[in-house]
């Protein structure tokens, strides 16, 4: 008996050594990744107006603290005029309507390379033929740990 204790004292220290390691969570991952639309370069500002037919380039800069995974670029009609938890600036809008012929745009990309640091820049044509009105903007980014970061603004579709 004295030795079947002193065999579960034993057992019950090296398992106590075994659960201990020195990955203290040193390099776990705790932060969102940033993006941003507020740069010189950045497109487009809250309450921009773009035109039917012409192109524009999508214009963001992302960060993370350690490695960057991938992005999307959402563009949808806000006729309804729902909102979204991280939108930026406050416009006029239009009065609520149907849609017909809206844009949709939803882009996922890669980020290769693990990067701390990127400029998404996206060329988009605004295709003739869509409903003009009010719209939303959106971009997120994704880091490698998974934790997801995203900004949008209204932005509408003109003539």
């Amino acid at each position: 008996m004295k030795q079947l204790s002193k065999f579960s004292a034993a057992l019950i220290l090296l398992l106590f050594l075994a659960s201990c390691s020195s990955d203290d969570g040193a390099d776990k991952d705790e932060e969102k990744p940033t993006i941003t639309i507020n740069y010189d370069d950045g497109f487009p500002q809250a309450c921009e107006a773009l035109k039917r037919g012409e192109t524009y380039n999508f214009r963001a800069l992302v960060t993370d603290n350690q490695a960057l995974a991938s992005y999307s670029l959402n563009i949808h009609n806000n006729f309804d005029h729902h909102t979204h938890d991280d939108q930026e600036g406050d416009c006029s809008l239009e009065p609520v309507k149907e849609p017909v012929n809206p844009l949709l745009v939803v882009d996922n990309y890669a980020i290769d390379g693990a990067p701390d640091s990127y400029e998404i820049n996206i060329a988009i044509t605004i295709p003739n033929d869509v409903d003009t009105g009010d719209y939303h903007c959106a971009y997120s980014v994704t880091d490698e740990t998974g934790w997801q970061s995203r900004t949008s603004v209204d932005i509408k579709i003109v003539d």
